[in-house]
């Protein structure tokens, strides 16, 4: 009895912090289709707390400058606060330095830099690799491309129908032919936190290099590029409460060192002449001409934000609204999810029996619940459950219960309305 009453408090504690941290975001007091906004999309995109949104408005309203190359105050101070941002990357994912933290565009201009200089330089006709069943087109296509280019072959981990990957399946696949293979940390469909350490283990016991999609895992869950041991990490600014068109690619010192440029021009550069350039080192070789500083500087804002309020709590409360979701939606006839992993992020994908998922996004929108339909942009995923697509809620810390039953009860209004037709 005193357990379930500490869990009550701690629960209550978590309601008054989530409705306090709720103030925090602009966006969340609009009104959509004349309804309160329920915004369950965070997977596509989370919403932007004060705190960034001012460091934003302060950047162009009084530090607008270009940075690195300028001995004025404004580019000085605000190239210091550009690398500072980067310091905090830095310590956020426990790389051991900060040349390590290179600024990208995203995610996907990520795995694009690393499939086109690792695939230049270590990738050949007859090499081969791996990705899984599981995989965002964004971490599919690069590889797929460079294998065409290449002549080398693509290589697939499959997976179960509860949505984890066979690691027996996987430990099959690698050979002195594997490169290196590129996995999600989190599914951005499934919710599916997989076994990346254990995974990165394996491949380093062959000499295999591996890179991590972490679009989806560093919202929800403390990463350590160390503890992980992984070659290469990757994830969006726009995914963890900063801004869009900015992200991170985190390389292991020893692998930026070996890498050829991903592209050239400002910045990147020693000494320049016609007869031969030299280029800079790690970041700066990396980062051609001006980056999203406003971004930068954001996405640094952010990460401060989350890290104030706890990444274990985060974890914990966001679990709980997994659980109590889960356990909402399974309680309406006809709704199947999909992805039934033991170790979940907030995701919930499902379908209903002879309904389209957009039908039910759309109705959804109309009580002012924002979810995703589609295949969201995995489709090898959906062809592995034989499904055109999902309807999609993903959940952050600054949802409620209240919000889930709501949407719960907006689900079966939504069926209801469309089986009368």
């Amino acid at each position: 009895m005193e357990q379930l009453i500490l869990t009550k408090n701690v629960e209550e504690v978590m309601l008054l912090d989530v409705l306090k941290i709720r103030k925090d975001f602009p966006i969340l007091s609009r009104m959509v289709n004349d309804k309160p906004l329920i915004y369950f999309d965070n997977g596509a995109t989370t919403q932007k707390p004060k705190q960034v949104i001012d460091a934003i408005v302060k950047y162009y309203t009084v530090q607008n400058a270009n940075i690195h190359r300028g001995v004025h105050r404004m580019s000085q101070d605000v190239t210091n606060e550009y690398e500072n941002a980067r310091i905090t990357v830095q310590k956020h994912i426990g790389a051991k330095y900060e040349h390590e933290i290179i600024f990208t565009s995203g995610t996907t201009d990520s795995i694009n830099f690393i499939a086109t200089a690792f695939g230049k330089k270590y990738v050949n006709a007859g090499d081969e690799i791996v990705v899984s069943e599981m995989e965002h087109h964004s971490n599919i296509l690069p590889w797929q491309q460079l294998c065409e280019e290449k002549n080398a072959v693509l290589k697939v981990i499959p997976m179960t129908d509860s949505g984890e990957l066979r690691m027996d399946e996987y430990k099959k696949l690698l050979s002195a032919k594997t490169k290196l293979i590129a996995i999600t940390h989190v599914s951005n469909t499934l919710g599916t936190v997989n076994s990346v350490k254990e995974m990165i283990a394996i491949a380093h016991s062959k000499n295999i290099p591996v890179l991590v999609d972490g679009a989806q895992s560093i919202p929800h869950i403390k990463v350590d590029v160390q503890d992980l041991d992984a070659d290469f990490y990757c994830f969006s600014g726009h995914k963890v409460y900063a801004p869009t068109g900015v992200g991170i690619l985190y390389g292991k010192e020893e692998w930026l060192k070996k890498l050829p440029n991903y592209q050239v021009g400002g910045g990147t550069i020693k000494t320049v002449s016609f007869n031969k350039s030299e280029y800079a080192e790690s970041p700066l070789r990396f980062e051609a001409g001006t980056p999203n500083i406003e971004g930068g500087i954001g996405l640094a804002v952010a990460l401060d934000y989350i890290n104030a309020l706890g990444l274990e709590k985060i974890a914990a409360y966001e679990h709980e609204l997994l659980r109590y979701a889960t356990e909402k939606l399974s309680e309406i006839e006809n709704l199947r999810i999909i992805g039934t992993a033991k170790e979940k992020a907030s995701v919930i994908s499902f379908v209903v029996e002879g309904i389209h998922p957009l039908d039910i996004g759309v109705l959804l929108d109309a009580q002012g619940i924002a979810v995703r339909t589609g295949h969201h942009c995995t489709q090898p995923l959906m062809a592995h459950y034989q499904i055109p697509g999902t309807v999609r809620a993903s959940f952050s810390f600054y949802n409620t219960k209240e919000e889930i039953d709501i949407f719960s009860n907006a689900i079966v209004k939504s069926i209801k309305r469309i089986n009368k037709k």
